[in-house]
C-alpha cells in the first residue's frame, strides 16, 4: 500500500497534469535549486520512517502493514515510543516532499487528502481494532504515545503516566 501512495498516484498525477503545477519553478529561478533539495530531505526523512517501521513490524510484531496479515505482538519500539503511526508520518513526508520537488499542486493534494483519510479512519477504526487485539497493554501504549506529535524522549512501559 505505501507504494501504491507514495509512487504509483504521484506518478499518475504528474503523468497526467504535469509538474510544476504552482509554476514556482518557473517564476524563480532560485527555487529550481531550493525546493528539489527541501522536497529531497523531506522524501529520505519519510522513507526512513517507512523502512524503520516495516523492519519493527516484521521483526517485533512478526507480520506485515497488510491488513491480512497483521503484527501478532504490539509493537512499542523504536519510533514506535516516540509517536503511535510513523508510517502514516512517513508516507506523508514522502508525499509532501514530492509535491516540494515537483511543484505538483495535485500531488499537494493528494498528501492533504491522505492525511484527512488517515485522521478520521485511525481514531474510529484502526485504534478501537488495535485496543480489542491487545486489550490493556494497547491502551497503556496510547495513553502514554501520542497518534500525531512525536514526544521528545523514549516512552518507556515501566515509566508509566510520563
Amino acid at each position: 500500500m505505501p507504494f501504491m501512495v507514495t509512487v504509483v498516484i504521484p506518478g499518475c498525477l504528474l503523468y497526467a497534469l504535469g509538474f510544476d503545477t504552482f509554476g514556482l519553478h518557473e517564476r524563480y529561478l532560485v527555487s529550481r535549486v531550493v525546493l528539489p533539495i527541501v522536497g529531497v530531505v523531506c522524501i529520505l526523512f519519510g522513507l526512513t520512517l517507512m523502512v524503520l517501521t516495516i523492519r519493527l513490524f516484521a521483526r517485533i510484531g512478526r507480520g506485515t502493514l497488510a491488513p491480512w496479515d497483521p503484527t501478532r505482538k504490539l509493537v512499542a519500539e523504536g519510533v514506535y515510543r516516540h509517536v503511535r503511526n510513523p508510517m502514516i508520518s512517513g508516507v506523508f513526508f514522502v508525499l509532501t516532499g514530492e509535491a516540494i520537488a515537483t511543484g505538483s499542486f495535485p500531488i499537494a493534494c493528494w498528501a492533504a487528502l491522505f492525511i484527512t483519510v488517515n485522521a478520521i479512519y485511525i481514531p474510529l477504526w484502526e485504534e478501537p481494532g488495535l485496543a480489542r487485539r491487545f486489550g490493556e497493554e494497547y491502551e497503556m501504549y496510547r495513553a502514554n504515545v501520542p497518534r500525531w506529535i512525536p514526544r521528545l524522549s523514549a516512552w518507556r512501559e515501566e515509566s508509566r503516566g510520563t
